[in-house]
């Protein structure tokens, strides 16, 4: 399984930063010395250029985002500094999911060690994201023909409102959030398919809903055909112990959150790319552990299944 990472193109963040920048360094470590990656490539993806970024982003805020003009309340919003810096990684993590997302078609599956920005509107950044790399990664391949249509599974604790609006009327992109219902962002842009969860979702009922989700998105596939690619947001913020995400979710609930997204995938023979996107905790290495969960998941979904 290919595993694209961008850790090294650093993002300046003040010393007293909510932002857990640190977590993406320690999980490509971690994953660089585990034995369940043994043979599985860590890859540096190339940056998102400007011709792929326009597929979903205004030309306007693009040039704002490069020259640094970004206005003190976009840059709020955003919740980054700018720096040439912040503009360099923000490619190449939507990059990232570019590549990913060749990756599975290739392979069946690969991943993004980071991304997942799915608050990047076309016109504006928000919640630390900047681009929005599942928008990004679905129209470019799009554009070249390598595929027609796609769906967004984004199981990040907040819903994912730049995602919807950038993707919204268009049968060939089918979105799916499942999310806090109270939590940010305060105002949510309806995806094609929205599962809102109230505060404190257990592990059983964040996975029957699961189930009910995906039966939709089986349904979508009945009606208006097959997808010919998933990208999946495997949040690590529903996490019981997360600052940000309000629920209940053990470790060992997360890791069968994502053993049955992924098995779904391969089930029907649709490419996978995985994001990382949010987690909160405030001991790093549950985020880290969390997302190294899912990518020892996918790396074995990813081997050839012996038969009999």
């Amino acid at each position: 399984m290919r595993l694209y990472y961008t850790d090294h193109f650093e993002l300046p963040l003040p010393a007293n930063h909510r932002f857990p920048m640190d977590k993406y360094r320690r999980l490509r470590r971690r994953i660089a010395t585990s034995e369940a990656h043994r043979g599985d490539p860590l890859l540096v993806p190339p940056a998102a250029t400007d011709q792929q970024l326009l597929h979903c982003h205004d030309r306007e805020y693009l040039d704002k985002v490069i020259a640094g003009t970004l206005t003190t309340a976009e840059i709020r919003r955003i919740g980054f500094p700018w720096s040439t810096k912040m503009v360099e990684r923000s490619r190449r993590s939507t990059g990232a999911t570019i590549a990913a997302a060749r990756g599975a078609l290739a392979d069946g599956i690969a991943a993004n060690l980071a991304g997942g920005t799915h608050h990047a509107f076309a016109n504006a950044g928000e919640g630390y994201c900047v681009f929005n790399d599942a928008a990004v990664a679905i129209r470019t391949l799009q554009d070249e023909g390598l595929i027609e249509r796609a769906c967004v599974i984004d199981l990040d604790v907040h819903q994912g409102n730049g995602t919807a609006a950038i993707l919204a009327g268009d049968a060939s992109a089918f979105t799916l959030s499942m999310h806090g219902a109270k939590n940010f962002p305060l105002r949510k842009v309806p995806s094609d398919l929205d599962v809102p969860l109230q505060d404190g979702t257990d592990d059983a009922t964040y996975d029957r809903k699961l189930r009910e989700a995906l039966e939709r998105l089986d349904r979508e596939i009945i009606k208006s055909g097959k997808f010919d690619l998933a990208i999946y947001l495997a949040g690590a913020d529903p996490y019981e112990g997360d600052r940000l995400g309000r629920m209940r979710l053990s470790k060992t609930g997360l890791r069968e959150r994502d053993a049955t997204v992924l098995r779904w995938c391969r089930q029907r023979e649709l490419p996978v790319a995985v994001a990382m996107s949010g987690g909160y905790a405030p001991e790093i290495d549950d985020i880290v552990e969390i997302h190294a969960a899912t990518l020892g998941i996918a790396s074995e979904m990813s081997r050839p299944r012996h038969s009999a």
